[in-house]
């Protein structure tokens, strides 16, 4: 795919964002919630990173997130800092990465690991699935390759889907993963294993319930909408925050904010009309994380230069 320049995207993104701040105020909040307080952070130029698909924040070095490409490339993490500087490669010995589209991060036992999702299957074909983990490493190790700590092989119970999203509970150590193109939105549950867990193993997740709220294309205009117009709906990541109270769902158009209150579960939650942030002009918007820190949340895109977002919440 061909690079943006750099000017014209720095323009592009500020014209939209502004123009979408001025329509929310116009209509009086008709549409929900925008993220007027979009930052523009960095533009990632890496050209190993033209396709990344999955973040998460580093909890060993907060500030920093570690990101993946899509399917088709070499089976590494890449350490990034908010300026959109690479900081690290960390291959992963032993892996594949036929169509990893979602990572996350999480503590267990004391030890920060990394979660990859090699769940992606957009033509509904993929017999079985993978999710995978690894122990955060330390960035300044960059020459060493990742050792798989364990591997969960599964199926879904009623046919192949395409996942790419997934997140972990930090109260409840449970895997949580979203279905992309399903209407409404199937939301998936695993346990997330312990370390000394087997290498390999076979679960079969649960359906626990589906996202209320996720605005889908009006059935009429459909066949007048553009490719990436059908597409806007799809949800492509998402990540729960450090204290376990908020779910972001990303769609190529905006995030969805769920909101868990201490006597729910995510079942619960999610049937309740999300909180939504849109955010400006973005190529393909398919990765995002909470800071480790702040009240904001983080989304980038594949495709270079890809913008990387700051969203206040």
């Amino acid at each position: 795919m061909n690079a943006v320049p750099e000017p014209l995207a720095i323009v592009r993104f500020r014209s939209v964002a502004v123009g979408c701040c001025l329509a929310i105020l116009s209509l009086g909040g008709v549409f929900g919630e925008t993220a007027c307080g979009t930052e523009l952070r960095a533009l990632i130029r890496d050209p190993r990173l033209a396709e990344i698909s999955g973040m998460a924040r580093s909890l060993g070095h907060p500030g920093q997130f570690w990101v993946h490409n899509d399917s088709g490339t070499e089976p590494s993490l890449y350490l990034i800092d908010a300026d959109g500087k690479t900081l690290a490669q960390r291959r992963i010995n032993h892996a594949q990465s036929r169509d990893w589209e979602d990572i996350a991060s999480f503590a267990l036992g004391g030890v920060s690991g990394l979660l990859i999702a090699d769940t992606g299957d957009n033509g509904g074909i993929r017999e079985d699935v993978s999710l995978f983990a690894v122990r955060e490493p330390a960035p300044e190790s960059a020459n060493q390759a990742l050792a798989i700590a364990w591997q969960l092989r599964f199926r879904w119970p009623d046919g192949p889907r395409d996942v790419e999203a997934v997140a972990i509970d930090p109260q409840t150590e449970q895997i949580l993963l979203i279905s992309k193109k399903r209407v409404p939105a199937e939301l998936w549950s695993l346990p997330l294993p312990a370390w000394h867990s087997d290498a390999l193993q076979h679960p079969t997740p649960r359906r626990i319930g589906a996202l209320s709220g996720i605005d889908q294309p009006a059935p009429d205009s459909t066949s007048k909408a553009t490719p990436t117009d059908r597409y806007r709906a799809q949800i492509t990541a998402a990540d729960i925050d450090p204290t376990g109270r908020w779910l972001a769902v990303l769609t190529y158009q905006r995030v969805y904010l769920y909101e868990r209150s201490s006597d729910q579960s995510w079942a619960d939650a999610v049937q309740h009309a999300p909180r939504r942030l849109d955010f400006g002009w973005l190529p393909q918007a398919e990765a995002i994380s909470f800071d480790a820190r702040e009240r904001a949340i983080w989304v980038t895109s594949e495709r270079l230069p890809a913008p990387l977002l700051r969203l206040p919440f």
